[in-house]
């Protein structure tokens, strides 16, 4: 019983260190966007220091993860949640790498600091934080109802997405310079990486379906895959 109580423990534990990482990736994204609206390249290269606490973090996970299965020889339903833990921090670590990503294009855009920046950019940097921040409040409490929400919100996040693509390719055509065409060309890649972090923000809230049902969901379908 009390081995049994022990390793109840160390699940809990380890989900805590998955919440805990997912703060990091999600202050991680705050920081990067910081950075994009005002171009400061400083807090750009903060971001690349972050990324690096988050990588660390995931291989710590992992090592724990690897630990109870070896030690524990865990059930079913136990051995489900470890292998959950172990795909979330993956995902999260991508996440990190897609903040990482807008910080990269920082130092690109501040040549051209005029270039327009659509508002939905910003729009969109919020609302992928808010599909992070649900989804580990899901996790953090078996909620399978929040977890299919995100769903929607992964749909805003693309109608968005799809916005900031049509002003940013109409400023391309209308630029006269190739440093403009450059730099607005760095403002899609943004926005394509604020896209692809909600999309795993969505991967996430899979997981955490699988966890507590042991049933794979796919609620992040592709309209566009659909028509092929």
């Amino acid at each position: 019983m009390r081995v049994r109580l022990r390793f109840d423990q160390q699940l809990e534990e380890l989900r805590g260190d998955v919440l805990k990482m997912s703060r990091m990736v999600e202050h991680q994204l705050q920081v990067a966007m910081g950075a994009l609206e005002r171009l400061d390249t400083e807090q750009a290269r903060i971001v690349f220091a972050l990324d690096n606490e988050v990588n660390l973090a995931r291989f710590e996970i992992e090592e724990k993860c690897f630990g109870l299965i070896v030690t524990q020889q865990p059930a079913a339903r136990d051995l489900r949640s470890i292998v959950t833990v172990m795909n979330m921090i993956i995902d999260l670590e991508r996440m990190g790498d897609q903040a990482k990503g807008i910080a990269k294009v920082v130092p690109h855009m501040v040549l051209s600091p005029d270039i327009p920046r659509p508002a939905e950019l910003h729009q969109m940097g919020v609302q992928v934080g808010r599909m992070l921040n649900q989804t580990m409040t899901a996790y953090a409490h078996d909620n399978i109802d929040l977890a299919l929400a995100v769903a929607k919100q992964d749909d805003e996040v693309d109608a968005l997405y799809a916005h900031v693509f049509s002003q940013i390719m109409t400023h391309m055509a209308n630029a006269r310079t190739p440093d403009k065409i450059e730099a607005s060309y760095e403002a899609l890649r943004a926005a394509r990486e604020l896209e692809r972090f909600g999309d795993l923000a969505t991967n996430l809230a899979e997981r955490v379906i699988y966890m507590v049902t042991g049933r794979f969901q796919e609620i992040n379908t592709d309209r566009n895959n659909a028509a092929i």
